[in-house]
């Protein structure tokens, strides 16, 4: 007889997890706060996320969702993946760890690269350089994204929205990518201890 396997977590923990992934990127009926950001957006930085935590589990389930998205809203042809690695390899830039004049470089060169994905989808660039200042305490970072943000989002509400939208994905996927990046290590050390999993 097979047993069903159990997750790691346990099973009540894994269902807050299912549930913090539906209202940070999908929502829940009649609970979810309203989203600003679309839904292929969020996937989009969602899937930033994971490729800046280096999960694959992570990067493989949000790069099928985008390409649902965008089979569903009939998008344009774009090599989204490479452009996405290409905005990670920039944003692993940090401002604390470069002189004033390579930052100013850097500045020249980014903002040329975003205009690449603002052509495509407006802010999103910037939407993902917030989330990834967010997720690595980077204030430099954040303040660069902010400053775009707030200029093209005049409405406050909007703006709070943006910010909640971004913050809530940062705090869902750090934890889903610490998940997914381990598990297998620790079902690995669990069996080599001959624990049944």
């Amino acid at each position: 007889m097979i047993k069903a396997r159990k997750p790691i977590q346990g099973q009540p923990f894994n269902d807050v997890l299912n549930e913090l992934h539906a209202h940070a990127i999908t929502g829940v009926p009649d609970e979810s706060d309203p989203f600003v950001l679309n839904e292929i957006e969020r996937e989009y930085i969602a899937y930033a996320l994971a490729l800046y935590y280096h999960c694959e589990h992570c990067r493989i389930h949000h790069g099928r969702a985008i390409d649902r998205l965008r089979a569903e809203r009939n998008d344009p042809s774009w090599n989204w993946p490479e452009e996405f690695v290409k905005t990670i390899l920039f944003l692993r830039t940090d401002r604390r760890d470069v002189s004033d004049t390579e930052w100013e470089g850097w500045l020249k060169s980014w903002r040329r690269f975003t205009v690449r994905i603002h052509f495509r989808y407006p802010g999103l660039a910037c939407y993902v350089a917030y989330a990834i200042g967010i997720a690595r305490h980077d204030q430099f970072l954040m303040d660069l994204a902010f400053t775009s943000i707030n200029a093209s989002t005049p409405d406050n509400d909007d703006l709070m929205g943006v910010v909640r939208d971004i913050d809530r994905l940062v705090v869902f996927m750090k934890a889903a990518t610490s998940k997914n990046r381990t598990d297998p290590i620790i079902l690995d050390q669990l069996r080599a201890r001959g624990v049944a999993v």
